[in-house]
């Protein structure tokens, strides 16, 4: 399967982070990723596909009723992806907003970039 820039965009954000379920959350993990993907959050770089997967089932360990919300569309120049979002829980405002930029080759992201750009204490 070959998926475009923002289908994996979509994906790393809708089928992975925001996946609770971890069978469906592994396969499109499997689907979404390079096997030696790099993943730069603001405190720490996480390398390849088990490493990133442990890392998604640690955030929604620590924060269960939360979820991540697309915030705008997609952007695409290239092989470089772009997607706003928005976290916080379920039906309530967010408590952060933040983007993820992606390198996408063969159909896969190989390096991916999140940066928060506002966090704020939960109400």
């Amino acid at each position: 399967m070959n998926s475009t820039v923002a289908d994996l965009m979509r994906r790393n954000l809708l089928d992975v982070f925001n996946e609770p379920d971890p069978e469906r959350r592994s396969a499109a993990i499997a689907q979404t990723y390079a096997q030696d993907v790099v993943w730069h959050e603001p405190d720490r770089v996480v390398r390849g596909r088990e490493a990133l997967a442990e890392r998604a089932t640690e955030l929604h360990a620590q924060t269960p009723d939360w979820v991540f919300r697309p915030d705008g569309p997609v952007s695409v120049n290239d092989d470089l992806g772009h997607l706003g979002f928005q976290y916080g829980p379920a039906g309530q405002p967010p408590v952060m907003t933040g983007m993820d930029i992606a390198h996408c080759k063969g159909g896969v992201i190989v390096e991916l970039y999140t940066f928060v750009t506002e966090a704020r204490q939960p109400s």
